[in-house]
């Protein structure tokens, strides 16, 4: 483990928790046992962003339903794992099945259920409102609070320090002539 920037421009894969990472943790409970959650859209944008453009994502979460599913269907998410109780065994499973590096994995979680996530990974971090025990296991804490900007602000920070951020934008990295 060396310099934060210089380890996440190694970066081969994102995995996520969703409620307290990509919400604010809060949850309305619908009749047919479903839940509504309110996300970001510029997390949403640099989701479907690394995506399009290549990068390994992954959901392993405890939280279940179909407006769940849609919601990173849509984004382009294709390995999502809603109802994990036991999330260390389906990161495992990911690592094996993606030849994956552990030390090139940010895991961001919120909460105890990611606590043993994130000691396995070389990239932990999490939200500025996460519990303190995961506050303390991570490398990075960003300055957002859960659905409030934190998967944007890691996303794009690994980008960037693989310039790869914003590079098919005309104007971003172009010289400007007098």
């Amino acid at each position: 483990m060396g310099n934060f920037k210089e380890d996440i421009a190694r970066t081969e894969a994102f995995v996520f928790d969703i409620d307290g990472v990509f919400t604010d943790g809060s949850i309305i409970p619908l009749a047919d046992g479903d839940y509504l959650r309110s996300y970001n859209a510029k997390d949403g944008y640099a989701v479907s962003y690394a995506i399009k453009h290549g990068y390994k994502i992954f959901i392993i979460t405890g939280g279940r339903g179909d407006i769940v599913y849609k919601r990173f269907s849509y984004l382009g998410v294709t390995e999502l794992h809603l109802g994990v109780s036991d999330k260390i065994a389906v990161l495992d499973d990911i690592i094996k099945r993606h030849g994956l590096n552990p030390d090139n994995i940010v895991f961001m979680g919120d909460d105890i259920p990611d606590l043993e996530c994130m000691r396995t990974v070389g990239i932990p971090v999490c939200p500025a409102d996460a519990s303190c025990e995961i506050i303390e296991a991570s490398r990075y804490v960003s300055e957002f609070g859960g659905g409030r900007g934190c998967v944007r602000d890691i996303i794009e920070q690994v980008l960037r320090a693989q310039d790869a951020w914003a590079k098919d934008l005309k104007g971003i990295h172009q010289a400007v002539s007098a």
